[in-house]
């Protein structure tokens, strides 16, 4: 989905069939595999005829061997002749539709706000610098294996290979700067579980706004980040729900790029005897300030990893712990682990590894609110998957069904 991040609903929808009836049978105490066979045959063109006559009864328009899952929200009648769009088949359970209505903001401008069409921190300078700092250092480091694939220092195959986590660690850093962290809008509500649980809500002072729980108000972007962990100045931006994974993967591939490069130089400096292998005079300096980066940036992505970690397995983001630390209740904490599907999406494991939005199982779910335009779509989805009432029946209480549809249910 162009504009904001995809997601999937899943449904439990089910239809449970009776066997027709029949005259009593008298048990012989014999039986063969024809007449097994044969029953099987019967009994699935009987169960294939009545749900035929029950589509053509109650006005089934739809298909469900064939029929697809999503719906169209753009679909204009005039354009297609005046004919209606069909309607999407009954979810079977463990299946999943895409809701492809986009809802951001289509204008061509930068900020934090609601209505601009381009996430983008511009308001915190020394976050700006940071940002840019970490690119030009990463494009240094690979200039630097550039050169010694050049004076023949390295082999190119793992000058090759550096570049590729430096170009990954990159366009991390850059879905993770310019991705809406999972804010809070002001139309946001609490989830259907939310109103059954609890009588109360929170809401923010600041944004005059549901606050969902593990959400919190940054003064920075200068507004509310669900499930936020913190405000990362290196990625001039906040870390939540929404863009937690293009953040590890950064982590990842800059721990990577940081490993990748120690080990070749801890090779060439411990194991190189030959004039072949040896850097060039004025590549050893830049080798030299690169080892220091190297060494400085395993060891913060180190504890970023770790922290992340910890983050996922008990469910307390950084910035609640530092609260309940601070006031000695961490003891008392009752969060649950984050699965990882409300990370890394459900489109797949070859698309963890990638910079792309996530597609999530339950998108209310993974950020902790819900907005009346969702749920009057989803509302109106599930309303046209109902079968339609055709208009030469009566839908009265008293009707009287037909024969294939009466003999197809249970005595």
């Amino acid at each position: 989905m162009a504009g904001g991040p995809q997601h999937a609903d899943s449904a439990s929808m089910t239809t449970n069939f009776s066997y027709p009836r029949g005259p009593p049978q008298k048990d012989n105490g014999y039986s063969t595999v024809n007449n097994e066979n044969k029953d099987t045959t019967d009994l699935n063109d009987s169960m294939e005829s009545a749900m035929t006559c029950l589509r053509q009864t109650c006005g089934c328009q739809y298909n469900p061997s064939t029929d697809r899952l999503e719906y169209d929200y753009t679909y204009d009648d005039v354009n297609h002749q005046n004919k209606p769009q069909p309607l999407p088949r009954i979810r079977q359970r463990g299946e999943y539709y895409v809701d492809t209505y986009n809802g951001e903001s289509w204008s061509c401008a930068f900020g934090t706000d609601e209505e601009a069409g381009i996430w983008m921190n511009s308001g915190d300078q020394a976050g700006t610098i940071m940002a840019c700092l970490v690119w030009l250092l990463m494009i240094y480091s690979a200039v630097t294996v550039t050169l010694l694939t050049i004076t023949d220092g390295i082999p190119p195959v793992l000058g090759m290979i550096y570049c590729f986590f430096v170009v990954m660690a990159l366009s991390s850093h850059a879905k993770t700067s310019l991705t809406d962290p999972g804010t809070v809008p002001q139309n946001a509500v609490p989830m259907e579980s939310q109103r059954r649980d609890s009588t109360s809500h929170s809401m923010c002072g600041q944004c005059q706004t549901f606050k969902p729980p593990m959400s919190h108000h940054c003064r920075i972007c200068n507004r509310c980040v669900s499930r936020m962990d913190h405000h990362c100045p290196w990625m001039n931006n906040c870390v939540g729900a929404s863009n937690l994974k293009h953040f590890i993967l950064f982590l990842l591939y800059t721990w990577t790029c940081a490993a990748y490069s120690l080990t070749l130089f801890g090779w060439n400096y411990f194991f190189c005897a030959d004039e072949d292998c040896t850097f060039h005079v004025i590549v050893v300096h830049l080798v030299r300030a690169m080892t220091v980066l190297c060494v400085g940036a395993f060891l913060f992505t180190s504890s970023m990893l770790m922290n992340v970690t910890y983050g996922l397995m008990t469910g307390i983001g950084t910035i609640d712990r530092l609260k309940k630390k601070a006031t000695n209740t961490m003891n008392q904490s009752d969060e649950e682990p984050i699965p990882l599907k409300d990370v890394f999406g459900i489109a797949g494991y070859h698309t963890w590894l990638i910079p792309i939005d996530p597609v999530f199982e339950d998108y209310d779910r993974a950020m902790g609110f819900s907005t009346p335009q969702r749920l009057v779509r989803e509302q109106q989805l599930m309303e046209s998957k109902r079968p339609v009432v055709s208009p030469d029946i009566s839908s009265s209480a008293t009707i009287e069904l037909p024969s294939c549809v009466n003999d197809f249910l249970p005595v």
